[in-house]
């Protein structure tokens, strides 16, 4: 492929337009109290969430991932035949192969698009959005349609009160074109611990351990997590990763309009304000109607932010992530 690079120089990537979607169904935290030993008072002190988005039974991943990219694809006035590559992030895939960016091409009529999926878990957005600009910045490739989306429903284990209030389905999605001018994404710092990689994960389901006759009642495909060590991994990391993007942007923590950061737990995101030093009113905070969805969190945030216009054209945004693996990432942005 020849390269269309304008005087040798790397082009940046803005995003056009965002999208985003959630199931229509509604899961109170008086719901829960039906199903396992909790209760709203419990969740709502420790997490911060009052409620959670759950698919229906026959709504997949690209379902919702395919529907958010629809609403991102009109906000940017691009149609589907125009982009050339779409990256899922989803550790919720339909299947484990096609990819769920081929089932999202085909339900949006992408038909000129080459797909594929990322896994990394909650960070998983801001990895694909990063993968997307490189290809941006050396002409490779001129319009790309980036997906966080996950359906964690399905592999969450509803008789385990510690993680099941927890999360929720959802998806959202953006445009990434280089627009003249425009400085874009700025800079993503990134960083990954595979030494973590047991206090949040799933066991099961893979080549490491497949799901058998004999170990089906074990649940290992549902998610398991070390709470306390994920928080303090989470604030550390996400903290971290913030500084390290303002510092290769030069700029300060005041000159940003919003953060927009995983919605996992509101103890994590206060405790980020705290360390920064900044007024929790800068943050755009969701996660007390939708829960943690993982990929998809930061990204609905994001297109929440932007329809609410927290932020106008020309402010700087800047976008944190954890995951597991561990994972993280931070990526300021010029919109």
């Amino acid at each position: 492929m020849t390269l269309n690079l304008k005087n040798n120089h790397l082009l940046s990537a803005s995003v056009l337009g965002t999208g985003s979607y959630v199931p229509d169904r509604i899961m109170t935290n008086a719901d829960l109290e039906k199903m396992v030993e909790t209760n709203d008072e419990w969740i709502r002190t420790r997490t911060g969430i009052r409620e959670r988005r759950i698919a229906a039974p026959h709504e997949t991943t690209s379902d919702m991932a395919a529907a958010a990219a629809q609403t991102a694809l009109e906000n940017a006035g691009i149609t589907a035949e125009e982009l050339s590559m779409i990256i899922c992030a989803t550790v919720t895939p339909d299947m484990f192969f096609p990819n769920t960016a081929c089932f999202v091409q085909t339900k949006i009529g992408a038909t000129q698009a080459i797909c594929f999926d990322v896994s990394a878990a909650c960070s998983g957005f801001l990895y694909a959005m990063e993968i997307a600009r490189q290809f941006i910045a050396t002409g490779a490739h001129k319009t790309i349609l980036v997906i966080g989306a996950d359906k964690l429903s399905s592999i969450v284990n509803w008789e385990d009160r510690n993680t099941c209030v927890l999360f929720g389905d959802g998806a959202g999605a953006a445009i990434l074109q280089h627009r003249e001018g425009a400085r874009g994404i700025i800079t993503t710092p990134m960083g990954s611990d595979g030494r973590l990689a047991d206090i949040l994960y799933t066991p099961g389901g893979g080549s490491a351990a497949p799901i058998t006759a004999e170990n089906v009642h074990e649940k290992l495909s549902t998610i398991r997590m070390n709470g306390r060590e994920t928080y303090k991994q989470a604030v550390k990391a996400m903290v971290e990763s913030s500084q390290a993007a303002l510092r290769q942007a030069g700029v300060t923590i005041d000159q940003v309009k919003c953060i927009i950061p995983h919605q996992a737990n509101l103890r994590i995101i206060e405790a980020i304000a705290d360390r920064l030093e900044v007024s929790l009113d800068k943050f755009h905070i969701n996660l007390d109607r939708y829960g943690n969805t993982s990929a998809a969190a930061v990204a609905i945030a994001f297109d929440e932010a932007a329809r609410q216009q927290r932020f106008q054209r020309g402010d700087l945004v800047l976008l944190v992530v954890f995951g597991g693996g561990l994972t993280w990432a931070s990526s300021l942005l010029e919109w």
